[in-house]
């Protein structure tokens, strides 16, 4: 009979499992399990992004997305992917402040949106200093336009679209001369944009926005990869590592200058 086991007030024997075996490997200490920890900022990735390891790109360039519905003073149904204008004017306001960011890249993917919100926003982007490149990926839609030739130089991919269409304004409409007039003055800023900012002439571009013959129920016209580079909308057909290489040529060339 094992008399180390202990006993108790009756005489019997307590066969006692001890709860921590020893380890042979750390002389008979056991060693807690330590459960990893986690960042808050893998956490947060994992939650809103599905991937809890991003890669950290070089802090020189900022990378700028503007995806979905333009969103301006009127908020956005909740089932709809939108970019908030107050969420990127302090983003652009950084890059043209940080010394460390040498050069912008917008990412378009937008079906458009807020006319006022646009505008301001490629206004932002065009009046930044430093060199900034556009790419256009699946759609740079109706306001979405001037934000792709707001860039000193810009990019779509063969199967991205583009359309040029008319203002257009949803709600009650009154049909007066005045109405007439104000949509008259602010189509002619968004014109007036892209003839600046772009190498397209302004007859081309008059008669791509009020084509009858390309859009089933609307005026307009679709521009796709290529279309939009010879109609003088887009510099150039590339994608991401192109737009990467034309942003890295020119932050070298603003610095020997």
């Amino acid at each position: 009979m094992n008399n180390n086991y202990p006993q108790n007030e009756f005489g019997y024997f307590i066969n006692k499992i001890p709860t921590n075996p020893p380890n042979n490997d750390d002389g008979g200490k056991r060693k807690p399990n330590k459960k990893p920890k986690v960042s808050n900022k893998k956490l947060e990735n994992l939650t809103n992004l599905g991937n809890p390891n991003l890669p950290s790109p070089p802090k020189d360039i900022h990378f700028l997305s503007i995806i979905g519905q333009i969103e301006g003073h009127i908020v956005s149904p909740p089932q709809k992917k939108a970019t908030k204008y107050e969420h990127i004017m302090p983003q652009l306001l950084a890059v043209e402040r940080d010394p460390n960011i040498k050069g912008l890249l917008v990412i378009l993917n937008t079906v458009g949106g807020d006319v006022e919100a646009g505008l301001a926003l490629s206004e932002m982007i065009n009046s930044i200093s430093k060199p900034k490149v556009s790419l256009v990926l699946g759609g740079g839609h109706s306001i979405g336009i001037p934000l792709a030739t707001s860039a000193d130089y810009s990019f779509i991919v063969p199967t991205a679209s583009m359309t040029l269409h008319p203002v257009r304004m949803k709600g009650l409409v009154i049909g007066v001369p005045q109405t007439f007039r104000y949509f008259q003055k602010m189509q002619q800023r968004i014109l007036n944009f892209i003839l600046r900012t772009s190498r397209i002439e302004k007859e081309k571009l008059q008669s791509l926005m009020y084509a009858t013959d390309e859009i089933a129920n609307d005026v307009g016209t679709i521009l796709i990869g290529e279309e939009a580079v010879n109609s003088g909308l887009i510099h150039e057909v590339g994608g991401l590592n192109s737009a990467i290489d034309k942003l890295n040529s020119m932050i070298n060339s603003n610095k020997e200058a």
